[in-house]
């Protein structure tokens, strides 16, 4: 039996790790998990949710603001923990400064690495600093397990080892398939906020667009411009319903309400502005929405899983095989293209059938086996999964550590 350090700091990082965590305590493995604090109330949350401890938590003190102060925190928070438990392998994933730092701490201490959700690449500036954060993340981890063709390649390209990569899908399918799958059993709806519900049962049958924002590169003036455009599509869709769960930063909510300054009654009575939501609802509202408008990562993924097509409110996305596939569509945050498209997508039957009948690029629900079975040194199902599924195969070596 090994120990393993699952290092989370973040909602989207604890709902993509939830099933490798999962897997691992079912396999009689010791994972532990370290809350390295970022998103505290939704962590915890969703920690419950998931039963997922956690065993360790990091008090960010947060003295001073600026990704120096949070880096400097997490590094020796980190540290600690490493030094307590002694884990044969930390796990960390995507590109979060705790992910990055989780890296950097096992690495100083000579701890292997899996980096789950590796190689995503824009080969842009932005996002900032996630971008920076996944390419030195690539150069730490000694297990590097990418969703798709293009992360590979991606990694390839930069050095890392054919050996030891491994293709596997993304884990944030399995996540919302085995939620959607809980909440379909159990007929539920009554995970929404009292206002969504409200908000639902007064327009029976109205296409609903679910709109977040959140990236960093977006914040200002891009938001104030996506929220403009949301306005406007309430003005010129009169059956139109938008559910918007807001960021829980005050300056984005401020940037929220500039761009929606002017939006007449009518159009306020179809927007409901909500606090974060519980991952079950957000699942939920997922599969309700006729499509989301989003600069969500994540969201992109699980939109994909539900078959629901995507507007990006992005120049650019690590997540391109969405795109190239037809399910999603690059509009920026320019209010006059995020109209354009919108308002397309809810006249245009046969472009919505075309993009929601696009295949899930990104998993089956099945990825955090194929990284189980790989980390336990029992690859079988990674090469039985190769041979179902179009994505390539990678050579699997037992674990040496």
């Amino acid at each position: 039996m090994s120990t393993y350090l699952v290092c989370t700091g973040t909602r989207p990082e604890i709902i993509k790790m939830a099933p490798v965590h999962r897997l691992l305590k079912e396999r009689g493995e010791n994972v532990q998990v370290l809350h390295t604090g970022q998103h505290e109330e939704m962590a915890q949350s969703l920690y419950r949710f998931f039963d997922m401890g956690p065993d360790h938590q990091i008090q960010l003190l947060r003295e001073r603001s600026g990704l120096s102060q949070l880096t400097a925190e997490l590094l020796q928070g980190i540290d600690q923990v490493l030094a307590q438990c002694k884990p044969d392998v930390v796990l960390v994933q995507g590109d979060t400064s705790s992910a990055l730092v989780g890296a950097m701490a096992a690495y100083f201490r000579d701890i292997p690495v899996a980096h789950i959700e590796a190689g995503l690449r824009t080969g842009q500036h932005d996002p900032f600093p996630e971008e920076k954060h996944r390419e030195m993340i690539g150069r730490l981890a000694h297990w590097h397990f990418p969703p798709t063709p293009i992360a590979s390649d991606n990694l390839l390209r930069e050095g890392v080892q054919r050996r030891d990569i491994y293709e596997v899908g993304n884990t944030v399918i399995d996540a919302a398939l085995w939620v959607q799958q809980l909440r379909s059993a159990a007929c539920q709806r009554n995970d929404f906020p009292e206002a969504v519900q409200q908000m639902m049962a007064s327009h029976p049958g109205a296409p609903l667009m679910l709109v977040t924002a959140h990236r960093r590169e977006n914040w200002g003036r891009p938001i104030q411009h996506i929220a403009a455009a949301v306005g406007a599509l309430l003005q010129v869709n009169p059956t139109l319903v938008v559910v918007w769960p807001q960021h829980p930063n005050p300056s984005v909510r401020q940037d929220i309400a500039l761009g929606l300054e002017g939006l007449t009654p009518d159009g306020l009575a179809r927007l409901c502005l909500t606090e974060p939501l519980a991952y079950p609802a957000l699942i939920g509202l997922l599969a309700d929405c006729h499509f989301c408008l989003t600069d969500s990562g994540g969201i992109q993924e699980e939109a994909s899983a539900l078959k629901k097509p995507v507007l990006i409110t992005r120049q650019s996305t690590e997540r391109q095989e969405l795109v190239d596939a037809g399910g999603a569509l690059l509009v920026g945050t320019d209010p006059h293209a995020i109209v354009e498209q919108a308002s397309a997508l809810l006249r245009d039957s046969d472009l919505y059938r075309v993009m929601q009948a696009t295949p899930c690029p990104f998993g089956d629900g099945h990825s955090a086996t194929r990284i189980v079975d790989v980390l336990t040194g029992h690859p079988e199902g990674v090469t039985h999964w190769h041979a179902a599924h179009p994505w390539t195969a990678r050579s699997i070596d037992m674990r040496t550590h």
